[in-house]
């Protein structure tokens, strides 16, 4: 059986406790060696055989996984943060389909939220934005037109920006079609959770400044929107003592 294991944001301890039980008994694991954090392999028990998708192709990955079958032995494929975000898990399990071979999926902690962990942030502020987008800026993998950072920018809600720390000078052009302005917050989390995580306060027009001199061009997320600098939100209607909920009858002072 294959199982699908979302890795986390990077931290070893941040992998959930079903994650790291089907890394513990895996007779194989094919993990994505350009984002996940290696010290996951720890966790391996002896004569666990371990890829490294980073050097091969689909085609090589569901060899592997094909001739385990064949031996009966259970493969995690590890993938960084969740792998229903970015993960190209869907190809993968519809070739499994085909082959009639069983799997299953176990989410893991998104980046986006190690992210907003390192910035003591919440996304979804009473009266400032109660929507998170999470997109990527179109490079060598195109986007829908539709989707375009220019078009999702319009809506000036909170905004999550994977894979385009390399192309900070376009995000920041993007950005300022839309709803943003130079001085809207913003915010480079490199590696969140990992030892070596840096965080990077900015607005929209020091975006990509602020990434040259900080050396920043991959593995980071762009954290955009008002939630991040602001203490002008209303209070949660769901601990006010004037709201009645399913569990205590509010009461006006």
């Amino acid at each position: 059986m294959v199982h699908f294991v979302g890795a986390g944001p990077g931290a070893a301890d941040l992998i959930t406790l079903r994650g790291a039980e089907l890394l513990q008994q895996a007779d194989c694991i094919i993990y994505a060696g350009s984002l996940v954090n290696p010290a996951l392999l720890a966790m391996a028990k002896d004569g666990c055989s371990v890829y490294n998708s980073a050097e091969m192709t689909l085609e090589e990955v569901l060899d592997v996984l094909r001739a385990q079958e064949e031996q009966r032995h259970d493969t995690v494929r590890l993938h960084t943060g969740d792998a229903s975000l970015y993960g190209a898990i869907r190809e993968q399990m519809d070739v499994l389909d085909r082959m009639g071979i069983a799997y299953d999926d176990t989410p893991g902690v998104s980046s986006f939220c190690g992210a907003a962990a390192a910035l003591g942030a919440e996304y979804t502020l009473p009266g400032i934005s109660q929507t998170v987008i999470i997109t990527r800026m179109a490079g060598r993998t195109p986007v829908p037109e539709r989707e375009s950072l220019r078009a999702l920018a319009s809506h000036g809600a909170s905004m999550v920006i994977f894979l385009s720390a390399g192309l900070l000078p376009a995000v920041q052009q993007e950005l300022l079609k839309g709803a943003y302005t130079e001085q809207t917050p913003a915010a480079l989390v490199y590696k969140a959770s990992w030892p070596e995580e840096k965080v990077v306060r900015c607005t929209v027009g020091t975006l990509a400044c602020c990434g040259e001199q900080q050396g920043i061009t991959k593995t980071a997320l762009i954290l955009v929107g008002d939630f991040l600098q602001t203490t002008d939100y209303e209070r949660s209607k769901l601990y006010d003592p004037a709201f009645t909920t399913e569990y205590r009858k509010g009461h006006k002072e």
